[in-house]
């Protein structure tokens, strides 16, 4: 089989299935609304994609109302989704999501088991956690790493892994993913029935670019203060001290806290943007000489594949120890950590 243009098949694969029928996909922040265009437009959900977003998720009315005015043809939206649609939609031949730990999601596979494939789109690092969960020789309960799960989440987390091999074996699995996975997961991913299909954004790269920035610095903001795992003032700190070569363009995460952005906008140097749409839509313009920093986060892997033509540097910065709360365990922090991996410099 030939590979459509937008996507790169496993050494001796092809894509997942035909590319007809129908998906209704399921998406839950900007990252998957994003992730899902893209795998429409490359042709792996089939002719009609119809994208169910979460309603009141923070981020996605601005994506939404930026996507909807360029999508490719059979894309269709149903703006304000209240809750996510069943495996067993009529007429439908793949069932996409992004969050595979989602106790949401997982409830639903085990309630409608699909007839169909299953898509898991990118959803930040917790994409290649999945993707070495479900290489792993042992059982492993898909649960979120900060979690501490009760009885009955590890429970079902667990037998989420098992019904997620079982669709594996039938060759019925699909994860559609930009960032790097290691070798050794993606064969014996493939080993196991899995189909991994990797992009580098080939339909956001036929797009507009939205905007343009002229600063020379480019910081990307962090939820990691707004979630509890580092101190505010050590990061508002650094984040200052990213002036020191000239202005800063600083673009929040979405989850950021006004008093945060507060605090850091209070800079003379610093130039806030508000949020609107993911970086890995409004970053394109970047030019050489121009750079970016960042904390460990999954943008350091997308917006290399992005703004590696254009020979713009990305820097990923480790968290200083002193930096985490005592209340954030060593397994989230590893897992934070793990996205210096995808970038160099």
């Amino acid at each position: 089989m030939t590979p459509r243009p937008g996507t790169r098949c496993e050494p001796g694969r092809g894509l997942a299935r035909p590319r007809s029928g129908h998906a209704v996909v399921w998406a839950e922040s900007p990252l998957q609304l994003l992730s899902a265009v893209e795998g429409h437009g490359a042709g792996l959900f089939g002719r009609r994609t119809v994208i169910h977003p979460r309603s009141g998720s923070v981020g996605l009315s601005s994506t939404l109302s930026s996507l909807m005015s360029q999508v490719p043809d059979g894309v269709s939206f149903t703006p304000g989704a209240a809750r996510i649609p069943s495996p067993r939609t009529p007429g439908m031949d793949r069932w996409v999501i992004g969050d595979a730990f989602s106790g949401t999601a997982q409830r639903q596979l085990m309630l409608h088991p699909p007839a169909g494939e299953v898509v898991v789109l990118d959803d930040g690092l917790a994409t290649r956690s999945l993707l070495a969960s479900l290489a792993s020789e042992r059982p492993v309960p898909l649960v979120r790493p900060r979690v501490v799960p009760t009885t009955a989440r590890r429970t079902l987390g667990l037998a989420t892994w098992f019904t997620l091999r079982r669709l594996m074996r039938a060759g019925r699995l699909v994860v559609f993913t930009a960032l790097p996975v290691a070798d050794d997961v993606r064969r014996r991913f493939a080993d196991l029935g899995g189909h991994l299909e990797s992009h580098r954004f080939e339909w956001l790269d036929t797009q507009p670019v939205p905007e343009t920035v002229y600063e020379p610095t480019v910081l990307v903001g962090s939820a990691m203060p707004a979630d509890g795992l580092i101190d505010e003032a050590p990061y508002v700190d650094w984040v200052h001290s990213m002036t020191d070569d000239g202005p800063v363009a600083y673009f929040p995460h979405r989850r950021e806290e006004p008093e945060t952005l507060a605090r850091i906008a209070a800079h003379p140097m610093i130039r806030m943007k508000e949020h609107t749409v993911p970086v890995e839509m409004r970053l394109r313009s970047l030019a050489p000489g121009q750079r970016v920093h960042c904390l460990p986060s999954t943008v350091l892997a997308s917006l290399g594949l992005i703004l590696a033509p254009s020979g713009v540097r990305i820097f990923g910065h480790a968290v200083p120890d002193q930096w985490w709360t005592t209340s954030t365990p060593d397994r989230v922090r590893h897992h934070l950590s793990s996205a210096l991996d995808t970038v160099g410099g």
